[in-house]
């Protein structure tokens, strides 16, 4: 026995990391006999008695808001209200089957839609959308509300007390620890490389493992979309963002004290302090984020120091006159050869290296200052989705959230379709057979809908199973108890114990098992029928399964894995187009820019940010969905981490061309004119542009089968040339002075060629999994 106990212990602190499960079944397994022996025993009401059973099951098992300790109670007060109304309204609906089919599909829908708005109630859609099937699931009239609602509102209010007194969970957040890790390690092997610290090389080891760590703890923690607060998401986007930076800062070499690019050693060290206070705050969000944005402004000052200094590092160049200063070429026909163009390059690839990592940090430490703000909300905010202090406005900000799942494609429309389609349909069955318990129809197509319909057929065949079981156990115990509730007042409280640890430790079978047990010996006390409650349960949560199964194979037999696939195409697709956009914004001198130009670049910003909503959370249903996954996860992440880098550039090259001269160069700036990018540089930059975006358009088309994989494209020297002959005329003028002109297009040329550099990266797992459907395509 106690070496059986000790596997039990080891199995539960593995597959219950930190006990949250073993801690909601506990406090359920207290307060659920309480409040239904209140009810039932001393009230005398059994349908009180009912709603409180279920009320308290609801409110503490299903629900686990995170947080501090105030937010918890703020989050769970609101859904006491919000699933109170439910009660009322679901009662209401009940007294018609058109009705009550018609109203489940609609709140079903909204439930769970309201994820795309809010965390607080998209956290608790399984409590909220169970706090109308169960009266609108059991005929009643007006009359019936005041006892349904006061059964309810016990439990509610107990499971208040229960939550704030009950061995309650910590407020630590795993993910969250591993993100300000990884910020205080690649601050550190920043400040190592440039000031030679002797222990480099194992900073750079441990900066690597804190990145690998993060990485690992977001693939196994099951994050699902509507289990996230706005400031969750923003860890979770931390990730993609600290390993783009990885990859900048690998690809980038340290600057020494004696390095004429002294501009750029100062915005790798702003780098370095932002990163480091944004750890800080990461770590504690409701401190002051006063050392986060003046560590924000200094890199911002850094980048705009790193621009307007980088053209005094440039060579000059032979075989041409001097300029006019108007943008009219009066160079000579003499061209720049190879060895001139390598030296121009080479000159500003330090500069360019430095002003891309200090874009990347710059959204890193915005990110953590939205995440930090997000969490200094109220409790009124966060439950309506409101926006921080400082973000877009409410009412913007969730319709851009709800615009970016009203996509044919969106995982999160599928589920909430799909899940109001099974709900309501599992009602009108219900209703038309006409069945002993409705309620367990309903029940069990919730417990068994999952998103893909060869998950939902084995978890319908699991759910039978664990009922036949839980039914047989049930039977054996009542044999001998016949109509004695005495004992079944002692098995309550340890049958729900076990349903609430057996999904998450055991199986879901076995949880089905347990929990169909608890419902027998439930109803055993309320009305004693013996071992036909349990026959009767088989045969509701039959008909409820084989629902959810038609469900499944109308709505999405392919599952999330395909719906990844097409997220991922999409993503790429939108962020493509943004980066093209933006550039042909640069191409456009200040003041001379049609209004449409800089309109398209912002539409484009948008569908890409939209986008990469769908894929992270198609990402995110990937990982919570059941049986074993074709592509390895690391494979997913780095092409999630493309479309990162691919939108950054974008980004960033909007980011350089938006910039007026005199707002990146402060006083004086006059001497460094962005001039009208003429002729021969617009058609330079904008087919490489256009070679770049082509192919990962191409690429996009190739994960959702559209056509083979691309070749990924060779490094084109005769562009760089053709780069720097086009800006022969603004590296230096009669006076010696280079234009604004001349670094923001060899900046944005340089960040076309990180995106082609990167582009075996995304073809290599592409062709060693099978991801794609085509082959690659021929050289």
């Amino acid at each position: 026995m106690p070496a059986l106990l000790q596997r039990l212990r080891q199995r539960l602190t593995a597959r219950d990391h930190g006990l949250l499960v073993l801690r909601r079944a506990g406090r359920t397994a207290i307060v659920m006999p309480g409040t239904f022996a209140l009810c039932d025993q001393v009230i005398g009401n059994p349908e009180m008695a009912l709603f409180a059973a279920f009320g308290s099951f609801a409110m503490l098992m299903l629900v686990g808001f995170g947080g501090p300790m105030r937010q918890r109670m703020q989050a769970q007060a609101s859904l006491a209200v919000v699933s109170s109304l439910f009660v009322c309204l679901g009662t209401l609906a009940s007294q018609a089957a058109w009705l009550a089919c018609l109203a489940m599909a609609v709140l079903g829908f909204g439930v769970l839609l309201a994820g795309a708005v809010s965390s607080v109630l998209a956290g608790a859609s399984t409590s909220l959308l169970l706090s109308f099937i169960l009266p609108v699931s059991l005929p009643g009239t007006a009359s019936d509300v005041p006892d349904r609602l006061a059964g309810w509102g016990l439990a509610a209010v107990v499971g208040l007390f229960a939550i704030r007194l009950l061995w309650p969970e910590p407020a630590a957040d795993p993910l969250r620890g591993k993100a300000v890790a990884a910020c205080r390690a690649l601050a550190a092997r920043l400040r190592s490389e440039d000031e030679a610290s002797p222990d480099h090389e194992q900073i750079v080891r441990d900066a690597h493992r804190a990145l690998d760590e993060l990485q690992r703890q977001f693939l196994t923690t099951p994050y699902r979309p509507t289990g996230l607060s706005a400031s969750d998401r923003a860890v979770v986007r931390l990730v993609d963002e600290l390993n783009w930076a990885r990859r900048v800062i690998v690809h980038s070499l340290p600057i020494p004290d004696d390095s004429p690019n002294l501009a750029a050693r100062h915005a790798r060290i702003a780098a370095a302090n932002v990163l480091g206070h944004g750890a800080d705050l990461l770590a504690a969000p409701r401190t002051s984020p006063d050392a986060l944005h003046a560590a924000s402004a200094e890199l911002r000052a850094a980048l705009f120091a790193l621009e307007r200094d980088a053209a005094d590092v440039l060579p000059p160049l032979s075989g041409r006159g001097p300029g006019n200063g108007t943008g009219a070429s009066t160079v000579s026909a003499d061209e720049p050869d190879d060895r001139q163009v390598t030296e121009v390059i080479d000159a500003l690839e330090p500069s360019f290296r430095a002003h891309e990592l200090a874009f990347v940090v710059g959204a890193i430490g915005d990110n953590i200052d939205a995440a930090a703000r997000a969490e200094r909300r109220t409790w009124v905010q966060r439950l309506l989705g409101r926006q921080a202090t400082g973000l877009p406005g409410t009412l913007s900000a969730a319709q851009e959230r709800v615009s970016a799942h009203v996509d044919p494609h969106s995982v999160w429309l599928h589920n909430s379709v799909r899940g109001a389609v099974g709900l309501a349909l599992a009602v009108l069955v219900a209703n038309l057979t006409d069945v002993q318990h409705a309620f367990w129809v309903v029940v069990g197509a919730l417990s068994v809908l999952r998103s893909n319909a060869l998950s939902t057929g084995q978890n319908a065949l699991r759910a039978v199973l664990g009922t036949l079981a839980g039914f047989a156990i049930g039977a054996l115990l009542l044999l001998p108890i016949g109509g004695d509730t005495t004992p079944l007042w002692f098995l309550l409280p340890v049958t729900i114990l076990v349903a609430g640890v057996a999904p998450a430790v055991i199986s879901f079978a076995a949880g089905q098992a347990a929990f169909t047990l608890e419902l027998v010996i439930l109803f055993n006390i309320l009305q004693p029928t013996g071992w036909r409650v349990g026959l009767v349960r088989i045969e509701d949560v039959a008909i409820g399964c084989g629902v959810s199964l038609v469900v499944g194979l109308l709505f999405w037999p392919r599952g999330a894995g395909a719906a990844l696939n097409t997220a991922l195409s999409q993503a790429y697709t939108a962020s493509s187009r943004y980066l093209a956009a933006a550039v042909e914004f640069g191409m456009r001198r200040p003041g001379s820019r049609p209004a449409s130009t800089a309109v398209e670049a912002k539409r484009q910003a948008v569908r890409a940010a939209s986008a990469a909503r769908r894929m992270d959370d198609a990402f995110r249903q990937y990982l919570t969905e059941r049986g074993a996954k074709t592509t390895p996860l690391a494979e997913f992440a780095m092409l999630i981490g493309g479309v990162i880098g691919l939108r950054l550039a974008a980004d960033t090259v909007l980011d350089l061309w938006e910039r007026d001269g005199g707002q990146a160069f402060g006083e004086g700036s006059a001497a460094r004119p962005t001039r009208l990018p003429h002729a021969q540089l617009r058609h330079t930059l904008l087919r490489r542009t256009w070679q770049v975006t082509d192919w990962y358009d191409d690429f996009a088309r190739s994960l959702d089968g559209g056509r083979p994989v691309p070749r990924s494209l060779d490094q084109d020297a005769d562009a760089d040339r053709a780069l720097v002959r086009a800006l022969r005329e603004d590296l230096r003028d009669k006076h010696g002075i280079a234009s604004a002109t001349a670094v923001r297009a060899i900046w944005t040329g340089d960040h076309l060629s990180a995106l082609r550099r990167n582009q075996p990266t995304l073809v290599q797992p592409v062709l060693a999994t099978g991801l794609a459907h085509g082959e690659r395509a021929p050289d």
